[in-house]
């Protein structure tokens, strides 16, 4: 009882130490949102912090660049939570020991 109990316990440190590392290595992957044909550019990590933005000086309305601007990072967002999902989910997952009724990752 306690061997199993004891090598779960091991099971979800690994499980748990995978999913750090897969937070630091989210850091490393960049996505890039654009808007109104690319005069507005985004780029943010897989953890979803912002690291640069670049607006084309063709742009001078305040409220042009704005919108432009809000529609790059939520593109740029929503495909870098979608791979922040994925990868955390398949880290989870790998790590998880077996316990029976607990298929939590199908």
């Amino acid at each position: 009882m306690f061997g199993n109990l004891s090598n779960m316990m091991g099971k979800l440190k690994e499980a748990q130490e995978k999913i750090e590392a897969t937070k630091e290595r989210l850091n490393t992957i960049f996505i890039d949102g654009e808007a109104g044909n690319g005069k507005v550019k985004v780029t943010v990590t897989a953890n979803r912090l912002v690291k640069n933005i670049s607006i084309s000086d063709e742009l001078t309305d305040k409220e042009e660049i704005e919108d432009y601007l809000l529609l790059a990072l939520n593109k740029a967002l929503e495909k870098a939570h979608s791979i922040s999902e994925t990868e955390l989910a398949a880290a989870a997952k790998d790590g998880m020991p077996n316990i029976p009724g607990m298929d939590m990752f199908k």
